[in-house]
């Protein structure tokens, strides 16, 4: 392990504790204001959210290395806490999806969705234009005309914007989203400075998964979109061109197909996925001996219990989901 990234790894860890720590101690606004409740009724704080941002930024500012490069990551970090923190803290939940948020456009709603979107998309536009080398420069792939600057440009930013999106689809759960964050990890994991720059997030994220797994708080908004706009920034600034392209367009799939498919549904139904997206959680349900049916009884029809629907909610991208 190189001393930069085992500097970035440990400073991101200590600063995203110490951020926590300090956050619940004095919550901003004040505690209710960062309270929601999941879906076993117990409280769970979304302040873990700007905890891992905060850890995130400051290990890749003290990576070392590129000043272009660690200044694009903490712009899409930034960028993409501040407008995920406003959605958590203003938004209502009623509208979903882009689809759901385009809807309520056109219908003369501006809703905290659609503001998070220009947000997340200008913060990879700001991004991109900091991490893609000048023209004329040359490049890890070669001389840069202007063209192919256009195309590093928007390739970038369209890395960090959706990187931010997807990372948060997967924030229905407690350490979902953790564990999508570190396995896109090891997509860098191949190259030097892929491993340095995703080093500081990823543990930032991974200092605080305890608390995730153990329901008692959760990344939300601020924190999905900020880690997902950091790791989409170290692909942008690490990545040669043409896996660049690649992981866009995985982005772009796993985009368009959560409009259409629940992502929760798809890892219910395979096992392997199933048993990683429960590792280190609590058990989803606890059998509570219920009351004896006389015999006579046997064939009435057994009122549903409430907890139940409860617990078979669909995902909600909300704390009340998980």
């Amino acid at each position: 392990m190189s001393t930069r990234l085992a500097r970035s790894a440990l400073i991101g860890a200590a600063v995203a504790r110490l951020s926590y720590a300090a956050l619940k101690a004095r919550p901003p606004g004040g505690e209710p204001m960062w309270n929601r409740t999941n879906h076993r009724g117990e409280p769970i704080t979304l302040l873990e959210g700007p905890a891992v941002a905060i850890g995130g930024i400051a290990g890749v500012l003290a990576a070392g290395g590129s000043t272009r490069d660690r200044a694009a990551l903490a712009v899409a970090g930034v960028g993409a806490a501040v407008v995920g923190g406003y959605d958590d803290l203003a938004g209502n939940g009623v509208s979903k999806g882009f689809r759901g948020h385009l809807g309520a456009l056109r219908a003369g709603e501006l809703t905290t969705g659609i503001v998070k979107v220009a947000g997340i998309g200008a913060t990879g536009i700001a991004a991109a234009l900091i991490a893609s080398p000048p023209v004329g420069a040359r490049g890890d792939d070669g001389d840069v005309s202007a063209e192919l600057a256009v195309a590093d440009t928007l390739i970038n930013a369209g890395l960090v914007a959706g990187g931010a999106n997807v990372l948060n689809l997967f924030d229905l759960r407690p350490g979902r989203a953790i564990k999508v964050a570190v396995l896109a990890g090891g997509l860098l994991a191949s190259g030097r400075r892929g491993r340095t720059a995703a080093a500081g997030p990823l543990a930032a994220a991974a200092a605080l998964l305890p608390e995730d797994l153990g329901e008692r708080s959760m990344l939300g908004d601020a924190g999905a979109n900020a880690l997902g706009a950091m790791l989409g920034a170290a692909a942008a600034t690490t990545l040669p061109r043409a896996a660049r392209v690649g992981v866009l367009a995985v982005v772009i799939g796993l985009t368009v197909a959560s409009e259409k498919v629940s992502f929760t549904e798809v890892i219910e139904r395979t096992a392997l996925l199933r048993r990683l997206d429960m590792l280190g959680r609590r058990p989803a349900t606890t059998t509570v001996p219920g009351p004896t049916v006389p015999a006579s009884d046997a064939g009435a029809p057994v009122p549903p219990d409430p907890a139940d629907e409860t617990l078979a909610a669909p995902d909600r991208r909300s704390a009340e989901a998980r």
